[in-house]
């Protein structure tokens, strides 16, 4: 399987079949080093390192000479540099990398008007309906391939598959610059050899859970009953591995772009470092967001967060999720993963939790539902919110460290954004 530094990429051959497909998962390549690359065309081939300060940056993303020094994303700078050492560190304007997404975009919607972008640099595309102008899905691929190379000058991995979820895999394998269709009756074959950490949606608990269990392999999760799933990892999470398993995936293509994000921040009266606390305070933030985002009837398919340290410096992580959510329960367990990934050396001042890339909330149409009880639970709580007023009733764990420690946030400020 392909590597987050590209080796063990895997591609398809000229005239592969495409029987069946009709979903592309289009990835452009290292996006953001590729784009320093664009503008310095004598940085191509060295290992790049886009981020800030050596001092107290964060890695944005690298080349793929640079990964394959162990530099990820989300790694501080200077850890970066000690494991690549001849990496060059580069920072163009976050401008540019828009400007560039714009253009790729806009070659996209060419092609379909069934165009869901998933972050700034990937984007998945419905394309059974284009086939009489454009050709089969494996042609139209190719096709996408070349047009983004001549227009942008920058690659683009492009996997096809009858589905969301395997289409994105096929691109993952693919990387760098490559394209791998995955033919309807091929889809079982493909996904037995893969890790169970390839799945859509299985994050290091989940995974830990059942290779604990000797699940490692898609194989290993075909092989084992329903109910055994369900047992490790819960009702609702073991029935969408044993779908995503056998390649069931019935989420289509959504095409909303709602740039609206909905967001809260608090600043503290004293710079706060227990980590509990701090917990409490992004999991209030969090059902915030998700209360707004349900009297709006949006939900939010990427969680960010911010953060602020005692010397003003600030930053920022994102995570796009499996599913759209306004479940507060789903947005603060985004949250706190996002924040659990920051390196702290300092007290934090400020913190605050958005729900962005939002679209109108739809009633579930999967054939799961993580998220069945909390919104029962959060609907009941919305109700007694409208009656009583905000406040009335609250979690349990929100009157924990933060409102015993004497550090209570100060000025709670809603954010918009449109």
């Amino acid at each position: 399987m392909g590597r987050g530094d590209g080796t063990g990429r895997i591609v398809s051959p000229p005239g592969a079949d495409d029987t069946g497909t009709g979903i592309l998962h289009v990835d452009m390549d290292a996006f953001f080093a590729s784009v320093a690359v664009l503008d310095d065309p004598s940085l191509a081939g060295k290992p790049l390192i886009i981020g800030g300060s050596q001092s107290r940056g964060v890695v944005s993303s690298a080349s793929y000479e640079a990964r394959r020094y162990g530099v990820k994303s989300a790694m501080p700078v200077a850890i970066a540099l000690r494991l690549c050492p001849t990496a060059i560190v580069v920072n163009p304007p976050y401008s540019r990398y828009t400007e560039m997404s714009r253009q790729v975009m806009a070659i996209f919607d060419e092609i379909t008007p069934l165009v869901e972008p998933l972050s700034i640099d990937e984007a998945f595309l419905d394309v059974r309906g284009a086939r009489r102008l454009w050709g089969s899905p494996g042609k139209i691929a190719r096709d996408l391939r070349v047009r983004v190379k001549e227009r942008t000058g920058l690659t683009c991995s492009v996997g096809v598959a009858a589905t969301k979820h395997v289409a994105k895999m096929a691109s993952t394998i693919s990387k760098p610059d490559g394209l791998l269709i995955v033919a309807e009756a091929d889809t079982e074959a493909f996904l037995r050899p893969r890790s169970v950490r390839a799945l859509w949606g299985v994050g290091p608990k989940a995974a830990e859970a059942l290779e604990s269990r000797g699940i490692r392999l898609i194989s290993d999760v075909l092989d084992t009953p329903g109910p055994v799933l369900e047992q490790v990892l819960g009702p609702a999470m073991g029935q969408r591995i044993w779908h995503l398993a056998r390649g069931i995936d019935a989420r289509e293509v959504h095409t909303g772009r709602a740039e609206k994000s909905v967001g809260h921040e608090e600043t503290f009266h004293t710079d706060i470092s227990d980590t509990a606390t701090l917990h409490v305070e992004l999991r209030r933030l969090a059902d915030r967001v998700g209360a707004r985002l349900r009297q709006q009837h949006f939900e939010a398919s990427t969680i960010s967060i911010k953060v602020r340290f005692s010397d003003f410096t600030t930053l920022s992580r994102s995570r796009t999720l499996p599913e759209p959510t306004s479940v507060g329960q789903r947005i603060g367990d985004a949250a706190i993963e996002l924040f659990d990934g920051i390196d702290r050396r300092q007290a934090v001042r400020l913190v605050g939790v958005r729900g962005e890339k939002l679209r109108p909330a739809t009633a579930a149409a999967t054939l799961w539902d993580d998220d069945a009880e909390w919104r029962r639970v959060e609907g009941a709580l919305d109700g007694a919110t409208a009656r009583f007023g905000r406040g009335a009733v609250t979690r349990g764990s929100l009157l924990g460290p933060a409102r015993g420690g004497g550090a209570l946030p100060t000025n709670p400020r809603p954010s918009y954004e449109h």
